[in-house]
């Protein structure tokens, strides 16, 4: 590689907090085993955090944030990737404890990722990243684990929260393929068109979930994916038939959750934690070889943002205010 690059540093000093892109030398890379050159990154809701303050998740400063990437290798002191891989990297703390994607370089141990199938790009792979992961978590919680795992009656009525967000829109689309009557909530009537060009049966507005829940109501829903949290969830958990599982991995809500055991003890509905962060190998190298089986990546594309490093500093605060949708992905070399 070049001795300079160009990476998006954080950086703090007392109660004075920076973001600038800067042009950085190659010892600046201080973790990991295997270099690669990045192709892409994506923003997330926790970097868009990050990006903020730090989220007190970087307890390190100066900082290279961002929690995934694609690109190539180009030296390697591990024997399970070599100079030309092509790899997908997510979660592991990267762009929290270690140096992340926001950069025309990034150095992560190899024990971090995965080598990319050969059945999407580096691009694609971003155009997912740990939102459209997370979501393939989601929706194969919701309807594989009652159907297969736990050998349950069949998933047909689910529904999303936050489905106009990143993690929401691709889980909308991936439960569709997979045969469900999907209802998308949105605060965003603007997105109702393209929610149903993604697969979606219903679309409603979050306005009409987010009120104080009732122990139990109507059951409406064999499964759901949950991205909002707070009176949403125990709104949505209230809902739930007998034995469904809600698939639960955001707070843009809120991080509080008023239930009651109603819905546990009485209909047997789990409330099924995700995690993209700690996920196993062997598990990401799963669920990345089944993307290209249910993402449609041509309909995504109308919902794509290709941004540069510049930009992200720009985009970020938006994101934060629930003004944005679908995905942004970083072209660092852009």
């Amino acid at each position: 590689m070049s001795e300079k690059f160009k990476a998006l540093v954080i950086n703090q000093e007392g109660d004075n907090f920076t973001r600038e892109v800067k042009s950085l030398e190659k010892n600046f890379l201080k973790h990991g085993n295997v270099l690669i050159k990045v192709d892409y990154s994506s923003l997330n809701f926790k970097d868009a955090l990050i990006l903020k303050n730090g989220a007190r998740l970087v307890k390190e400063f100066p900082h290279i944030p961002g929690v995934d990437f694609s690109g190539k290798v180009v030296e390697s002191d591990s024997p399970n990737f070599k100079e030309g891989d092509e790899i997908i990297c997510t979660g592991m703390r990267v762009g929290e404890a270690f140096y992340g994607g926001f950069s025309q370089y990034a150095k992560v141990k190899s024990d971090f990722m995965i080598k990319k199938p050969e059945s999407i790009s580096t691009r694609q792979a971003m155009v997912l990243g740990t939102a459209g992961f997370t979501a393939l978590q989601c929706s194969f919680t919701t309807k594989q684990t009652r159907e297969i795992l736990l050998l349950g009656e069949k998933v047909n009525d689910v529904i999303v929260t936050g489905a106009s967000g990143g993690v929401g829109s691709i889980a909308v689309m991936i439960l569709s393929k997979l045969g469900c009557n999907v209802t998308a909530v949105t605060g965003k009537e603007s997105n109702f068109e393209y929610l149903k060009s993604l697969g979606a049966n219903n679309v409603i507005k979050t306005s009409e979930l987010d009120s104080e829940a009732r122990p139990l109501d109507k059951g409406l829903y064999d499964g759901a994916v949950d991205t909002v949290g707070g009176n949403v969830l125990s709104k949505v958990l209230s809902h739930i038939k007998q034995s469904g599982i809600v698939a639960a991995c955001g707070n843009a809500s809120s991080i509080k959750l008023n239930t009651t055991v109603m819905p546990f003890i009485i209909r047997g509905v789990k409330l099924w934690g995700i995690d993209s962060v700690n996920t196993s190998i062997k598990r990401r190298e799963f669920i990345w070889g089944e993307a290209a089986k249910l993402i449609d990546f041509d309909k995504l594309e109308k919902s794509i943002k290709e941004i540069s490093l510049n930009e992200l500093i720009d985009v970020y605060p938006n994101m934060l205010a629930g003004k944005t949708s679908g995905r942004y992905i970083i072209n660092v070399n852009k």
